[in-house]
């Protein structure tokens, strides 16, 4: 079987993961919009998947650098509505200043972007690799991943 097969075969607990780690995201510099663009560059690949016992869920996120210009379009206009963007290329509206004043405003690099979307990444694979062993199915999945 090909990785997609067992991949396909979690979407129940990928969707229970989605809610439980909607904190998470909503704690991060990624709005759920943009969270959700970063897990469409995401892969799941099982390390060791001979041995559930010692196998682990991992994120592939080597095509993030690819989605990383759209998270800034996907984060434009924003989930408050209001007046839409402003015309002098920034610093508008109650979400702005507030991001500046905690020093999160602008000045993300790429390599800062693209570290925190590895780390939540690796934390949601963690979550679901949980959640798969609490239903039962982690050795199975494994089974399917290993061939």
């Amino acid at each position: 079987m090909t990785d997609d097969d067992w991949t396909g075969r979690i979407a129940g607990e990928r969707m229970t993961v989605d809610k439980q780690f909607a904190d998470r995201v909503e704690a991060s510099s990624f709005s759920s919009q943009q969270w959700g663009l970063v897990m469409t560059a995401v892969e799941f690949d099982i390390e060791g998947a001979g041995d559930p016992e010692t196998a682990s869920l991992v994120a592939d996120t080597s095509k993030l650098p690819s989605i990383l210009p759209e998270l800034d379009k996907v984060g434009q206009g924003g989930p408050m509505g209001g007046g839409g963007p402003s015309d002098d290329g920034g610093s508008g509206g109650l979400l702005d200043g507030v991001k500046a004043a905690l020093g999160l405003a602008g000045g993300d690099s790429d390599e800062e972007r693209t570290e925190e979307a590895e780390q939540l990444a690796q934390a949601y694979a963690d979550e679901l690799q949980q959640e798969l062993r609490a239903n039962g199915r982690w050795e199975n999945i494994c089974e399917q991943a290993d061939g």
